[in-house]
């Protein structure tokens, strides 16, 4: 989940069943460079804890520890995860500005609802990944998934009459049985 969703921040214990934590933190670091991960573990060497630091980890807990720093420590690593994120998303020629709310494609101002604006600028953050109609009704509606709505649906086919519809490359791709994506790839 934490290499597919986004999340603030991630808590990651070094002993897990299956898969060894510092395989995972070496795994997420390059797959999600900017992901905050705050390693709480029963790992106390300094090795261990110099290896994940150098492996990218943001910060290093051992066990036992105080709920009272754990707490700290998160708020701490929460406010400097927090920078500003980039002003304008762009893919190909679509450009979204989250500053004036403003959006184009070859130039060509596109009128948004706040909804179709909320969706397209989520699109864009995760241009290139898929995104299921799940992740979409919990980030841009803030709701729980209802199987039996098609607002999702409904609000995609929006978009795509107002940002596909007369250019010659579509952005928006509908991924069968899974969802959506939306990037500059060339259909077959």
């Amino acid at each position: 989940m934490a290499g597919e969703l986004n999340y603030d921040l991630l808590m990651l214990d070094l002993n897990l069943p299956r898969v060894d934590g510092v395989t995972i933190l070496r795994h997420l670091r390059t797959r999600k460079p900017s992901l905050t991960i705050l390693v709480l573990t029963s790992r106390n060497r300094i090795e261990d804890r110099g290896q994940c630091l150098d492996l990218g980890a943001d910060d290093y807990m051992g066990k036992p520890f105080s709920f009272a720093e754990l707490s700290a420590r998160i708020r701490a690593l929460l406010r400097r995860s927090h920078l500003p994120a980039a002003a304008v998303l762009a893919v190909a020629d679509l450009k979204l500005d989250r500053v004036e709310r403003r959006v184009e494609r070859a130039g060509k101002r596109i009128e948004l609802t706040s909804k179709e604006f909320g969706l397209l600028e989520y699109l864009m953050l995760n241009a290139g990944r898929r995104v299921t109609r799940a992740m979409i009704i919990e980030h841009v509606w803030n709701l729980s998934f209802d199987t039996m709505t098609n607002v999702i649906d409904v609000y995609v086919n929006y978009l795509r009459k107002k940002v596909d519809q007369g250019f010659e490359k579509r952005l928006i791709h509908t991924l069968r049985g899974v969802g959506y994506e939306l990037n500059a790839r060339v259909e077959a």
